[in-house]
């Protein structure tokens, strides 16, 4: 179907062009950090400190296979932390189908930090890669800019995908029975690296932030939900994050037995199915994909709620019960034209009957009530209507609701990056078959020092990407993204949200321009 495809393509990201810069050393005796585990060399250059995959866990390799995270082995010389780490093992962005990249030894993070000595204790962004919990790595974000306008440091992480990640099979349980989730534990335990060792780079482990897009904004959903999370954070920020793509324990112990059948595990004593799973070489792991089944036909791998570690995050929310600290959040105004373009309408174009199916497939008996609000008249592709209610339908109006539902237990600044030419970061196709809009992950070259596609960012699309950093900064320096010198971003009240596009910043509905009605009417049949 359609939209498994696509809801998959929504948590990838494709994000491979946003590459870090290599930096050029320079004199300086601030390159070298003692960390809990051993000291760190680092790079100095005219306008910051780079350190490079450091490792923040043991090695999740053969016995530690689908094992709770282990503090790393201590060293005694100095690190070389020039060079990022592994990528966590995924598919290849490039080469034949099944071609992998990364490796299992891949918990590492990076920091990045304004020049000059740990004078100061500086606000602290975390940032947790997208990816659709398949794809992925922490140094495909240069937070240069973030970093300068903040004067904060920046924290990016690896962390387990995948079947590595988050097989729930139940001879893989932890000791109290819980299953799964071994790449969002690797995320608890970078979080708990920061709270210990972020002071010596010049942070401030009470003053750290957690920020993610897609995949990486639903691990912020999971953190504001879980309570070894705790303590951990005193903001986040959510960045196109379809929060209701989680997996329940019986859906994904019932697939993960699946799993372990096909890869020539087959079910009988859980001991002799871990053995078997954790004698198997990776590359057996990564070629056969772990799938669960969630709304709207999506099939990713992922966190599994319903568990002490992971209660279920949206219904926690509306009950009012996330973690109570400020929240930055928001979606691109048309966030499926990204997918769309990304599978195979980008070479067979949608008819209007297509729609109709696709939509009679989807939406069933509310078919009628989607097309009559996304009418093939108001669009010029058939695609772009059906984009349109996809976005809205699966992505907008759901976030809109977690808005609200966090917006009762703390402050929210509510945002849609809505520049109608958005300009893409390189990977993309140049030019694309039908408009993108403000397409899925668009936003991103607009907050990371990354280049920016073809055609280049304009010079109110330069500003605009200025004056986000400057708002993102704000949030993480304080809790609040309002900044002396720019428009106000007032907090989240009746889906009040700030409306990011070049040459003019204000304030709309974004669930009465998103149909977020007629979603609401078919969820309550």
């Amino acid at each position: 179907m359609l939209v498994a495809t696509a809801v998959i393509a929504l948590l990838a990201g494709s994000l491979s062009g946003c590459g870090v810069n290599k930096a050029q050393p320079s004199e300086s005796d601030n390159a070298v950090v003692a960390t809990a585990s051993g000291s760190v060399r680092g790079v100095v250059t005219t306008d910051k400190r780079q350190f490079s995959g450091i490792p923040y866990a043991a090695a999740p390799v053969g016995d530690l296979r689908w094992k709770l995270p282990m503090p790393p082995q201590a060293w005694s010389q100095v690190r070389d932390a020039t060079n990022i780490g592994a990528d966590c093992l995924q598919p290849a962005t490039s080469g034949p189908a099944g071609t992998l990249s990364g490796s299992e030894d891949c918990l590492y993070l990076n920091v990045t930090t304004p020049r000059g000595p740990a004078d100061r204790q500086r606000p602290v962004l975390v940032w947790i890669h997208g990816g659709g919990f398949q794809t992925g790595s922490g140094s495909w974000f240069d937070p240069s800019k973030l970093v300068a306008a903040g004067d904060m440091i920046a924290v990016s992480i690896n962390y387990r995908l995948g079947a590595p990640g988050f097989l729930a099979h139940p001879g893989l349980a932890q000791p109290d029975g819980q299953v799964g989730n071994f790449g969002l534990l690797d995320q608890q335990a970078a979080l708990r690296w920061v709270r210990d060792n972020i002071a010596a780079f010049g942070g401030d482990p009470t003053k750290v932030t957690i920020a993610g897009e897609s995949a990486g904004a639903m691990s912020v959903c999971d953190h504001l939900a879980s309570p070894a999370s705790e303590g951990l954070f005193r903001g986040a920020i959510l960045e196109s994050g379809p929060c209701e793509l989680q997996a329940d324990r019986t859906t994904a112990v019932t697939r993960s037995e699946e799993y372990a059948n096909t890869v020539g595990c087959p079910g009988g004593d859980a001991t002799a199915v871990a053995q078997c799973l954790r004698g198997l070489p990776a590359d057996r792991l990564m070629t056969t994909p772990l799938e669960y089944a969630g709304p709207a036909g999506s099939r990713v791998p992922g966190p599994v709620t319903g568990q002490p570690l992971l209660p279920e995050p949206t219904s926690g929310f509306r009950a009012g019960k996330a973690a109570k600290v400020p929240v930055l959040i928001g979606t691109n105004h048309d966030e499926f034209t990204f997918f769309a373009v990304s599978g195979p309408l980008a070479q067979h174009p949608m008819t209007g009957e297509q729609y109709s199916q696709q939509l009679a497939q989807i939406f069933g008996p509310n078919a009628e009530a989607i097309a009559a609000r996304y009418p093939l008249t108001n669009y010029d592709q058939p695609v772009l209507a059906f984009s349109a209610a996809m976005t809205d339908y699966a992505i907008v109006c759901p976030n809109a609701d977690m808005s609200t539902s966090l917006s009762r237990s703390a402050p929210v600044y509510a945002y849609e990056f809505a520049d109608p030419n958005a300009a893409p970061f390189k990977g993309m196709p140049a030019p694309p078959p039908f408009p993108l809009g403000a397409a899925h992950a668009f936003e991103l070259p607009y907050l990371f020092d990354t280049n920016f596609g073809t055609p280049p960012a304009s010079p109110a699309q330069q500003k605009l990407s200025d004056q986000m950093i400057h708002y993102w900064a704000a949030f993480v320096r304080t809790g609040d993204p309002n900044t002396p010198g720019q428009p106000t971003w007032p907090q989240h009240n009746n889906n009040t949200a700030l409306i990011l596009k070049p040459g003019t910043l204000t304030t709309g509905n974004v669930a009465a321009e998103h149909n977020c009605d007629l979603r609401a009417t078919i969820a309550s049949q």
